[in-house]
């Protein structure tokens, strides 16, 4: 197998209408390809452990993501429409969960326990934050930063070496992108009140590191493995820093105040 490195300019968006900012990252290609099932139980023990393993997280996640609207989001508004955008963005999560099962399925994964698990029993995708949230401000950064992590992974995921888990991407990336993007609307209308940009500061000092922890450790040796199987196309510390330089130009042109990327991290 060989890799080769290229330069790509990404341009990343919350939507259409905003652009962030280009960044130049090293993008990593591989000549590994796996159509399918069939090529996947032909492929090392390696590979195919590599494989659960990151889809197993994101099923999970997905599933976690819809019980976090419905139980933690959507009881702490008192607005009948945020109230049907938890109840659109569950769905859509569900669906997101019904995807990722399917990939799995089809090489002999079940998943459906997943269903009978109350949010605390996973841990696979497991943010303890999230289960903290108690504020709108929390629940907007929730949104524009964690959502918009998870978005960067399934980037990655969209070029993926095994063909089925590039194909579900689309679908997904497309939805995430519009919670992104309410999270965002959510924090900037916010942010035009003293008092709401001071709920949007004190909730970003416990957010932002929550959400650089989201890409793991820097020197993670599964990140390396899932690097060199064209399972991923940037490092852990690669993808944190490639979020950083997407997402801190935002969060300044809304006046608030970054803290310092390392503060109150778990995984460096």
């Amino acid at each position: 197998m060989v890799l080769t490195l290229k330069q790509k300019v990404v341009t990343s968006t919350i939507d259409e209408k905003e652009k962030l900012m280009s960044t130049v990252i090293e993008k990593r290609t591989s000549e590994v390809s796996v159509k399918g099932p069939e090529e996947f139980f032909n492929m090392p023990e390696e590979y195919q452990d590599l494989v659960i393993r990151q889809m197993m997280v994101h099923t999970e996640g997905e599933l976690s993501g819809a019980d976090d609207y419905i139980h933690i989001f959507y009881p702490m508004t008192n607005s009948a429409y945020e109230k049907k955008v938890c109840c659109e963005r569950a769905e859509e999560e569900v669906d997101h969960y019904i995807k990722g099962a399917k990939v799995l399925s089809d090489i002999g994964i079940d998943t459906s326990y997943m269903l009978d698990q109350k949010l605390e029993e996973r841990n696979l995708f497991a943010t303890e934050a999230v289960q903290h949230i108690d504020n709108w401000a929390e629940r907007a950064l929730f949104s524009f930063l964690g959502e918009a992590a998870v978005l960067e992974m399934l980037f990655e995921m969209e070029q993926s070496s095994y063909l089925p888990i590039a194909q579900m991407c689309p679908s997904i990336i497309k939805e995430e992108k519009v919670h992104v993007a309410h999270g965002f609307r959510i924090t900037r209308e916010m942010c035009q009140t003293e008092d709401g940009k001071k709920e949007i500061q004190d909730a970003l000092e416990r957010w932002w590191p929550t959400t650089l922890d989201m890409f793991g450790k820097s020197e993670s040796k599964r990140s390396s493995l899932y690097l060199k199987w064209g399972l991923r196309q940037y490092s852990n510390e690669e993808a944190r820093e490639r979020f950083i330089a997407i997402t801190r130009p935002k969060l300044e042109e809304l006046g608030l105040n970054i803290p310092d990327d390392l503060k109150n991290r778990k995984f460096l």
